[in-house]
Parts: C-alpha cells; sequence; structure tokens
C-alpha cells in the first residue's frame, strides 16, 4: 500500500473510531440520567414517607401522649411475661433504647406505614425519655404466640428478624425519624444512643 492511502485509511479508521466513541458517549449519560433520576425519585419517594410517619408521631415526643394511645413499656408474650422493658443495647453497636409498644397494633400482624407498633425513646439527661425512633413489628411464625409466615415489608422493605427463638422472633424494621443515627436511617443500632 502507497503512504498516501496507508495515512488515508488511518484516518479514516480514526474518524470511524471517533465517531463510535461520541455515539457511545451520548448514550451513556443519557441512561446514567435515567438510573439517577430513578435513584432520586426512590428516594424523594422514602423521604415523603418518612415524612408522613413523621406527621403521625410526632404527638409521641410526650410519653403520656404515647401510653394514652395505648403504648406501653416492653411487651407481654403468650405466656404473659413482659419482655423488652430494659434499656436495648448492643456491646459493640451502639442501642436502640426503650421499646414503648402497642398491643392492639401488633395483635392485628399487619403493617400501617403511620401506626408503628413501637415507639423507641432514650433517657435524657433530666431523667425523662425523648423519642428517637419508631419500628414496625410483625409477629413471625416462632414468635410467641405466632404470627405471619410470609415475610412482611414497610417503606418497600422486607423486615427482618434480628432476635430469633428463644427471643421475641419479631419481624421488625427501625426508622431513626426523630434521631441521626450513623449507621443509617433504618439500622437496628445507634452508636449515638446509650443506655443508662
Amino acid at each position: 500500500m502507497r503512504p498516501g492511502r496507508t495515512r488515508l485509511a488511518l484516518v479514516a479508521l480514526l474518524v470511524a473510531a471517533s465517531l463510535v466513541a461520541v455515539a457511545s458517549v451520548g448514550r451513556i449519560p443519557t441512561a446514567s440520567r435515567a438510573a439517577v433520576h430513578d435513584q432520586a425519585g426512590s428516594a424523594a419517594g422514602l423521604q415523603d414517607e418518612l415524612a408522613q410517619v413523621r406527621r403521625a408521631t410526632a404527638r409521641f415526643h410526650s410519653l403520656d401522649g404515647a401510653t394514652a394511645a395505648g403504648y406501653q413499656l416492653g411487651w407481654v408474650n403468650g405466656s404473659n411475661v413482659r419482655i423488652l422493658t430494659g434499656c436495648v443495647a448492643s456491646p459493640t453497636a451502639g442501642a436502640m433504647g426503650y421499646h414503648y409498644i402497642n398491643p392492639a397494633l401488633v395483635a392485628d400482624n399487619a403493617v400501617d406505614l403511620n401506626k408503628p407498633e413501637a415507639l423507641v425513646y432514650e433517657s435524657a439527661p433530666n431523667g425523662e425519655r425523648t423519642l428517637v425512633a419508631v419500628e414496625w413489628i410483625v409477629r413471625s411464625t416462632q414468635s410467641n404466640p405466632p404470627g405471619v409466615s410470609e415475610l412482611p415489608s414497610v417503606l418497600g422493605m422486607a423486615m427482618h428478624i434480628l432476635v430469633p427463638p428463644p427471643g421475641p422472633a419479631f419481624y421488625l424494621m427501625h426508622a431513626w425519624i426523630w434521631k441521626h443515627n450513623p449507621a443509617g436511617m433504618m439500622a437496628d443500632w445507634n452508636p449515638d444512643v446509650s443506655c443508662p
């Protein structure tokens, strides 16, 4: 091949490669924008739902308001034993706090976004209790008394069992809507919460 034609073929090849690259680059940002938009939409939807829960539970900053609505410290299981009456803590992950559970809401084995089965409080320096999180609870087939066999969900996320038998074996999900949790909004334990 003559040098002029070789150069021309090389230029044509570079132009073709450039056009393919430009066409590919043009498609990538569109796909990325769509993915970012979907994630942003999901995040915005979650924030809207959490705002609903905040509005529904704001009245429970008063522990008197919570007890008047049927929430009580701990849970009376099927053996008529009250459990979860102390401050729940992990030796390594932080704490949850005190669980005030509404037995009527637990009894229905259903999830209502705006009616969490438990309200979680921490001790304030003045000895009072401060609302820090909400918790949705559904009894599993291993609970006492037994509950549902299908995995429940809330906020578009599957609930989980944190303490299997001989513990309560509840399906649960926390949302730290009243106190920041460095471990994450939906984490079980909050390293910024401690038990006295």
